[in-house]
């Protein structure tokens, strides 16, 4: 049995598929899921597991570069947006704004994997974009750091709180 790691045989075979820039959209419980995704479904009963949750155990599995979220969370559901910043804190993500539309009809074909929570809440999709290791994937001396990753590190050095612009 693995310790303190994904016991879901579902997730983890799916997070260890993951490469640099797969997408992988954590939904609400109503979230209109592709016929052909790659779905896992860990929606069991109304509020769990919630997307809060599976957003905290994909974070200590996988690097995010960028999550992309309905703007309206924002204002919205202040209270999702407020803990799903407190989440991303110092993990290098960034928030990118899109419209709920678009998370069903762009970022849900896109999707690798689609993680349906049984969360009852508005506007509680997410779509991550997959990242490297920021620190270890350039550690060699006489590697150049891409821009971004040196951003990256900077935001996570700094303990940075994403937030939409």
């Amino acid at each position: 049995m693995r310790s303190g790691r994904i016991l879901h045989p579902g997730l983890a075979g799916a997070v260890a598929t993951l490469g640099h820039t797969d997408v992988v959209l954590v939904t609400d419980a109503g979230f209109p899921i592709p016929q052909d995704a790659h779905r896992v479904d860990l929606a069991l009963t109304r509020g769990h597991l919630d997307v809060r949750t599976i957003l905290r155990v994909l974070l200590e599995e996988i690097f995010v570069e960028e999550v992309h979220l309905a703007t309206e969370v924002k204002t919205h559901h202040p209270r999702l947006y407020g803990d799903v910043q407190d989440l991303f804190t110092g993990s290098g993500a960034t928030f990118h704004g899109t419209t709920h539309g678009d998370l069903i009809e762009q970022w849900a074909p896109r999707a690798k994997v689609v993680v349906r929570s049984g969360s009852f809440e508005p506007w509680a999709n997410f779509a991550l974009v997959a990242s490297t290791a920021p620190f270890e994937w350039f550690a060699d001396d006489d590697v150049t750091i891409l821009p971004e990753y040196v951003e990256r590190r900077r935001l996570i050095a700094e303990g940075v709180r994403p937030a939409l612009g």
